[in-house]
């Protein structure tokens, strides 16, 4: 009996602190789900500890010389993100309060247009928008909660995590749901759209990822929609948001 009222008790802490709040308005793709947001972590103590994470990155990267020099990689990309960083991984990623990088894997092997760029730089930014960051960090900090509580109560110490190392993870070694990477595709889309790129370009973006190979799980083992109903995906929505393309090019 004592044992179960232990469970509960650090599992009411935990949620106590949760807000929902709306992030973004719907847009022309229609993304309006409410988030739980902790009230432990506001929203400049998150782009703080971006900043903090992001300058952590940038001199480990610099320490390793794998910060990228090359003028015409960085120009390309000089709009949407402060640094391109040496690797060779096909990634990209955006911190809360807009904090980007690109790997230059992506440019050199994907071998992206400009519009293909944007549709990477639109789905980053879009996690940014959606507060993505912060909302899988208070999934976190809920979690650590837990556990720091019961732990005090047993006599453990106090297993609470700092909340830039808790950026760090969720920002580049735990992936986002199917939910947000797929909010991301969407309102990335509508991004792209509304700054004269064709949104089209997603799709033929990850029909070239797809043909890096690689075996991957089944969609219901992975936390990222599969490659084939993303492009379906993408396909419906990028029709969804042509005429914002059409416009934004006469401007």
């Amino acid at each position: 009996m004592k044992l179960v009222a232990w469970l509960g008790f650090p599992l009411t802490v935990a949620f106590a602190g949760c807000q929902t709040v709306q992030t973004t308005q719907g847009g022309v793709v229609g993304v309006e789900r409410k988030q739980s947001m902790s009230s432990l972590i506001s929203a400049s103590q998150i782009d703080q500890s971006a900043v903090e994470a992001y300058g952590k990155v940038l001199a480990d990267a610099g320490k390793k010389n794998q910060l990228n020099r090359d003028s015409a990689q960085v120009a390309r990309v000089h709009g949407v993100a402060n640094r391109v960083i040496t690797s060779d991984e096909v990634n990209a990623w955006c911190m809360p309060g807009g904090k980007i990088a690109v790997y230059t894997g992506l440019l050199t092997k994907l071998n992206p247009t400009d519009d293909e760029l944007a549709a990477v730089m639109g789905h980053e930014i879009a996690h940014a928008l959606r507060e993505h960051g912060r909302e899988r960090a208070s999934e976190q900090m809920a979690q650590q909660l837990g556990v720091g509580v019961l732990g005090v109560a047993l006599g453990l110490g106090d297993l609470g995590a700092q909340l830039t190392q808790t950026l760090l993870d969720v920002t580049l070694s735990l992936p986002h749901s199917r939910t947000q990477e797929t909010e991301a595709d969407r309102i990335g889309v509508e991004l792209a759209a509304r700054s004269a790129y064709d949104p089209r370009a997603a799709v033929s973006l990850w029909e070239k990822m797809g043909k890096l190979g690689g075996g991957k799980p089944p969609e219901w083992m992975s936390t990222h929609p599969s490659d084939q109903n993303r492009i379906s995906d993408l396909q419906s929505y990028s029709a969804r948001v042509m005429p914002l393309y059409e416009a934004a090019r006469k401007r």
